[in-house]
């Protein structure tokens, strides 16, 4: 039996052009088992290239990351098989937009470039309100948390004074009254207790 390598992919095509990242997209002829693709991927001016490589899938598609603003790449796409890897797709030339192009189509003003930067200010504007009204209710709650406690506080010392003034007024009159405890120590007749003998 003869094993032979799939064939190359046809209708090779980019959608989805933006200033770094592109998406490639491709067909397979039918009755071909294939298990994976590779993508080359060169800059017009430049001679390094990046090979994309995958298997064990059957996506028709693969988005390109990391590319350069307003510039030209060359791509191929190639089959793997369960043999081997097919010839590569004939090359397909496009070109990333600028990341002006960019924002202008995406805004409804294309002669104001300010207008996506008023509308990140406005998102930056709606994420600090939030995090204000956060801090505000965490702050009224600490606050409404104190008060209650400063309340139950309150009203523990002005009923426990109370208590306090009357015990301790009562307690130090028969002191006073009879001389204090101190002053017993003293009193004359507690004195014979302390005779030694020799």
């Amino acid at each position: 039996m003869t094993h032979y390598r799939p064939p190359a992919p046809e209708n090779v095509s980019v959608r989805h052009l933006r200033a770094d990242s592109a998406t490639v997209s491709w067909e397979v002829p039918e009755g071909d088992v294939i298990i994976g693709f590779s993508i080359s991927q060169q800059r017009q001016e430049g001679h390094t290239q990046r090979f994309i490589r995958e298997v064990n899938t059957t996506s028709r598609t693969c988005i390109l990351w990391d590319l350069e603003e307003d510039t030209e790449y060359i791509i191929q796409v190639q089959s793997i098989g369960l043999y081997g890897e097919s010839q590569a797709s004939r090359k397909v030339h496009f070109t990333t937009l600028k990341k002006s192009d960019r924002f202008s189509s995406n805004s409804s003003n294309q002669d104001d470039p300010a207008v996506e930067g008023v509308d990140k200010s406005r998102q930056l504007q709606t994420g600090e309100v939030v995090i204000i009204v956060v801090v505000l209710l965490m702050w009224a709650a600490v606050i409404a948390l104190f008060c209650r406690q400063y309340d139950i506080i309150k009203d523990n010392d002005s009923s426990s004074g109370k208590d306090k003034v009357k015990p301790s007024s009562l307690s130090s009159t028969p002191e006073h009254c009879s001389g204090g405890l101190l002053r017993s120590k003293f009193h004359p007749s507690l004195r014979s207790i302390n005779i030694i003998e020799v």
